[in-house]
């Protein structure tokens, strides 16, 4: 019997983003077992050791570490918010490679460390300049949880802007698990704005978003979010959707080759009642079927191996074509308006270099 690759599955399970985490274990699962079908990763079988992310940054890093330190784990991977992310690579970085999923504010160049998700450039920048020239949104207000990722995506994104027809106007910060949003959408009720820019997480979204189109803002200002997935949808219901958008390199129904074939597969394996298929969970799968890919390409994943590759390496994933860039990942990203419970894909706002 081959030994076993073990993967640190970092996943959130509770708190705000536990929204996300049937999906994020179903395409893991789905990940590892096409991956065992084949050669696993460089060889070896694989198995994921599931760590919940959902808690505080601190418990997350040490319950990690100690996996690293007594070679319980051989790589991470999963998606969690850039707070947990931060702690990990002070506890683990350099150790071993770790494939950051999720959606991020900017590079991180600790050793081993790769970022596979969107970043303001090729996300939230060109969804704003999209919803002005469709729609005249100019003026917008940021309604954020007050960490790491909203915080600097806020501030690039204002710095961003300046100099053109759009700006940021306003910015309120609010702690993750915030439910009442009361005091954010009287401000809103009140600012001269044309449109709300949400990085809010997980369940913090679903409650802005109830309240927001309860106050009847939804009539009068468009919202936009590079979070915001189909669990959200769901989970706040239609009446709160209208005038919603996203922007993301995954949409289920996506109507891509890659896209068509990935969703194919997940509900041939998990059926119709699977956990929503979304860019959270996708960015899972791509996650550990891209540590197969670098032990591919490096004949291993350990960190010595894997730091002498050359930049510039493409591989393929339900996003479509991938571009590596140092340890970051240039994608398409698109744009969809919120029809109810669903997502319609309106345009391709961004392309992979």
């Amino acid at each position: 019997m081959r030994e076993l690759l073990s993967i640190a599955f970092v996943v959130p399970l509770q708190g705000p983003t536990g929204i996300y985490g049937p999906s994020c274990l179903a395409c893991g699962q789905l990940a590892v077992e096409q991956l065992n079908a084949s050669r696993g990763i460089a060889g070896r079988q694989v198995e994921l050791v599931q760590v919940d992310a959902g808690r505080a940054p601190e418990i997350v890093a040490e319950e990690v570490g100690r996996l690293v330190d007594s070679g319980r784990v051989d790589a991470v991977a999963g998606w969690h918010i850039s707070a947990v992310r931060v702690a990990l690579t002070r506890r683990i970085g350099g150790k071993v490679v770790y494939a950051f999923a999720a959606m991020h504010e900017g590079g991180d160049d600790t050793p081993g460390v790769f970022m596979l998700g969107e970043r303001p450039v090729n996300q939230l920048l060109p969804a704003t300049h999209w919803i002005g020239a469709q729609h005249g949104v100019r003026r917008w207000a940021v309604v954020g949880n007050d960490y790491i990722y909203p915080r600097v995506t806020a501030a690039t994104t204002t710095k961003a802007l300046q100099g053109s027809a759009s700006s940021i106007v306003q910015s309120d910060f609010v702690p993750l698990g915030t439910s009442d949003f009361g005091s954010v959408i009287q401000g809103l009720e009140q600012a001269d704005v044309e449109g709300v820019i949400m990085l809010l997480m997980g369940q913090d979204a679903v409650h802005f978003n109830r309240q927001f189109a309860k106050a009847g803002l939804s009539e009068r200002l468009l919202r936009l979010s590079p979070a915001i997935e189909e669990n959200t949808l769901l989970a706040a219901g239609p009446t709160a959707n209208k005038g919603l958008y996203a922007a993301a390199a995954y949409f289920d129904g996506l109507s891509t080759t890659e896209s068509g074939e990935f969703a194919r597969d997940y509900y041939a394996r998990f059926g119709t009642w699977a956990p929503a298929l979304n860019a959270v969970g996708e960015s899972c799968y791509e996650a550990v079927r891209f540590l197969a890919r670098l032990g591919e390409m490096a004949g291993s994943i350990s960190i010595d191996a894997v730091s002498a590759l050359p930049t510039g390496h493409f591989y393929d994933s339900p996003r479509g074509l991938m571009r590596l860039d140092g340890n970051l990942v240039d994608q398409d990203v698109y744009l969809a308006s919120a029809n109810g419970l669903e997502f319609t894909v309106e345009d391709q706002i961004a392309r992979t270099g």
